[in-house]
């Protein structure tokens, strides 16, 4: 069960509109990655969570990920507590990531930086051995993942440092569009929202060009890090 990243999202398609075109980059890479949705989405205008449930499942195929878990989570009104809490320490312990990425630190939507927080202060608390958890009755081991970056979201954010995605973006426009019930269908009759229209994907599209421009690439996935980012040598930094 073990991978070598864990991608957070407190909604389905969180993952993929921010990061998937760097998840596919490592997978490239020959690592392996796994998912993990905090609530099924299920406050969203459009679709409702069965639907949503769905094209998750069919999105994290296209992806290539290993695994993918909902911890079913109340979207909207879900809280930073000890029992939510819990839920993620546990999903960490089971796939025992070294690189966990996750909501942005702030964002339009209050889910976003309480999801941040809340899968943060996880990640450190998995690696104390006086909390115990099991998954199928079996104890977990401690396990402290070597980094927490938050992808960049909605709201424009200075990014820390920038993945290199131009060879993927074709593909997770791909990958976004699995969410048909969210994002833009001509042939849907549900109510129109700001994600719903074409010119949406075109704005990720725009937003990934923006992002990846500073660093010499032609489109881009920013993170931020709550921490110094160490390097072994001059030569790596693009």
């Amino acid at each position: 069960m073990k991978v070598d990243i864990l991608a957070i999202g407190v909604h389905p398609d969180d993952i993929e509109i921010s990061c998937c075109g760097t998840l596919l980059h490592h997978i490239h890479l020959g690592k392996k990655v796994g998912l993990l949705d905090l609530t099924c989405g299920e406050l969203g205008t459009r679709g409702n969570a069965e639907i949503r449930l769905q094209e998750a499942t069919i999105a994290s195929e296209l992806i290539g990920a290993k695994i993918r878990k909902n911890l079913g989570l109340s979207d909207g009104f879900f809280k930073n507590n000890k029992e939510n809490m819990l839920k993620v320490v546990e999903i960490i312990r089971l796939m025992q990531p070294e690189i966990v990425l996750t909501n942005a630190v702030s964002d339009r939507h209050p889910d976003h930086g309480r999801a941040s927080k809340l899968t943060s202060e996880a990640c450190f608390y998995s690696g104390l051995r006086k909390i115990q958890t099991t998954w199928d009755k079996v104890p977990q081991k401690a396990w402290r993942p070597k980094a927490v970056y938050h992808y960049i979201q909605d709201q424009y954010l200075k990014p820390d440092f920038v993945v290199n995605i131009s060879p993927y973006i074709d593909k997770k426009i791909e990958i976004i569009k699995s969410y048909k019930s969210q994002f833009f269908d001509p042939e849907s009759t549900e109510p129109e929202t700001p994600i719903s229209g074409k010119i949406f994907l075109d704005f990720i599209r725009g937003k990934n060009a923006v992002q990846g421009r500073p660093a010499s690439f032609d489109y881009g996935e920013g993170f931020t890090v709550d921490r110094t980012i160490g390097i072994n040598n001059l030569f790596d930094i693009k």
